[in-house]
């Protein structure tokens, strides 16, 4: 038990809790309406949004999982870093006009604007299963970053997950996003610091970053499966449609879309779109973690441990203890818009669909914090219950899963062209086709390799999935328009054309 690193860790997490409760004094709502629990009254600035989507989007497993991907895999690890370059862009085109959208007809979530474009509560639906079954290991992950820096500081058993997770269940339940919000700005003070000292220290103590790159060029080539930190000319096709998938997939994820709806305007959403890239410098910085646990001769087989191992190792044992708590925080201000983001799903999209049409916002807003509670306990139960290995699994089809909404969601904010009823079909071919695509590999890869005559091209599931589903929409869309199938009524056709 390293007390030193423990006691700073424990500080921290203290600190971070104690923000989550008094957040709900934080620009004061009726916290008993599910716009203000669910989205804080959408009245979030410019900065409090960067904090919150930053927090939202760059969370404890990135954290782990990118440096894991670089150590074990070289040069293809780092398509994270053009991923989340993709990623700003595509939000300023797609998510103020979702923002625009959503506030004038009260939409909390995507599922909802669905609903109102396409006058089907099928595709809603449909949506909405997929929202959270994306979500639900993305949280049940976060688990990931907390157990590898509770077992390097020597805690065994899973009593602190349950601690932990206790707490975000109670300050989230209590405070809504107000709470991932306020928790998110300490977040990335700590994560930057983090990196900045990680860059300066680790370097300087192991030669510099050209001895670094030297050890990493020696050392990937005579792994069990051979890799280079120069990217190979078969894996551009893998290594592109990794970044463009992901960058899709990523503002397509419950979460991200919650974060954004509690913007205050669409302009705050742009400017947003504009400085967030940030991230991904600091992102590239973390990606290069792999490499540095390489040169610092880390070896593990659990490879979620390296990160934490190489903080331990090169950092004096308070500040290790800092750095894992910025990994742990990390992991606790996602989970919680994660758990918001399906609580918000569930609420509208099913329980209010389905079962109480006439729920007023009081109850939508109960019934959204009780499921939160649920979403937290099912991600921690998970984790404990099953081996990592399901959940990582469970994660590679979550990405593949939610990239299948793009076709409703992304083209229907510019286009309503597409069928509801072909999206819905199109929609299940993808699922279907991505699922299959990760279960030739046995889920240990999220790339499929089609054979087309004496070409093999490789590519991310999720993109082969969302091609097929873009053209079953595309071809039945002709079908049931030639047979004047009904559209439905597009409820939201005056605020698109705004």
């Amino acid at each position: 038990m390293n007390w030193t690193s423990f006691s700073v860790f424990a500080v921290l997490f203290v600190v971070v809790a104690v923000a989550g409760f008094l957040s709900a004094r934080w620009q004061r709502g009726d916290l008993d309406l599910l716009d203000e629990w669910g989205l804080a009254g959408r009245r979030f600035g410019t900065w409090v949004t960067w904090f919150l989507l930053g927090g939202d989007l760059y969370t404890a497993y990135t954290f782990i999982a990118v440096p894991a991907a670089v150590y074990g895999q070289g040069a293809i690890g780092f398509f994270a870093v053009p991923y989340t370059i993709l990623v700003f862009p595509i939000m300023f085109l797609v998510i103020p006009r979702l923002w625009t959208v959503s506030k004038q007809h009260g939409y909390v979530t995507p599922a909802d604007f669905v609903r109102g474009r396409y006058d089907s509560s099928g595709l809603a639906l449909a949506v909405a299963v997929t929202g959270i079954l994306a979500t639900m290991p993305y949280i049940a992950l976060q688990l990931v970053g907390i157990e590898a820096v509770l077992k390097v500081m020597g805690i065994s058993g899973s009593w602190p997950l349950f601690i932990a997770f206790a707490v975000l269940a109670a300050y989230t339940s209590m405070s809504g996003l107000r709470a991932p919000a306020l928790t998110a700005i300490i977040k990335d003070i700590l994560i930057y610091t983090t990196i900045i000292a990680a860059i300066i220290i680790i370097p300087a103590k192991l030669g510099g970053f050209g001895h670094i790159f030297q050890v990493a060029s020696q050392t990937l080539p005579t792994l069990k499966v051979p890799a280079s930190v120069i990217l190979s000319p078969k894996a551009y096709s893998a290594f592109a449609t990794l970044a463009l998938g992901s960058a899709f997939a990523l503002l397509l994820y419950p979460h991200a879309v919650t974060g954004a709806l509690g913007a205050k305007s669409a302009q705050t959403i742009e400017r947003n779109a504009s400085i967030l890239p940030l991230y991904s410098l600091a992102l590239a910085f973390i990606a290069m973690l792999g490499y540095m646990a390489i040169a610092a001769h880390i070896h593990s087989k659990v490879t979620s441990l390296i990160v934490p191992l190489l903080f331990a190792k090169m950092f004096p044992k308070w500040f290790a203890g800092f750095a894992f708590g910025a990994v742990a925080i990390g992991a606790l201000v996602p989970a919680a818009i994660m758990s918001i983001a399906a609580a918000n799903l569930f609420t509208r999209n099913i329980y209010k669909e389905y079962f109480v049409p006439n729920a007023s916002s009081r109850q939508e807003s109960r019934v959204a914090k009780i499921l939160s509670l649920i979403v937290i306990a099912g991600g921690l139960v998970f984790v404990v219950a099953m081996p990592l290995q399901y959940a990582i699994n469970l994660q590679l089809l979550g990405g593949i899963w939610i990239l299948q909404t793009m076709p409703s969601i992304v083209v229907g904010l510019y286009s309503r062209y597409f069928h509801r009823y072909a999206l819905i079909v199109g929609w299940a071919v993808g699922m279907v086709t991505g699922t299959l695509m990760a279960a030739s590999t046995s889920f240990k890869s999220s790339v499929f390799a089609l054979h087309l005559g004496h070409s093999v091209i490789a590519m991310y599931a999720a993109v082969w999935a969302v091609l097929a589903n873009f053209v079953v929409s595309l071809v039945l869309t002709w079908l049931f328009n030639a047979a004047k199938v009904s559209k439905g009524e597009d409820l939201t056709l005056q605020s698109i054309a705004q």
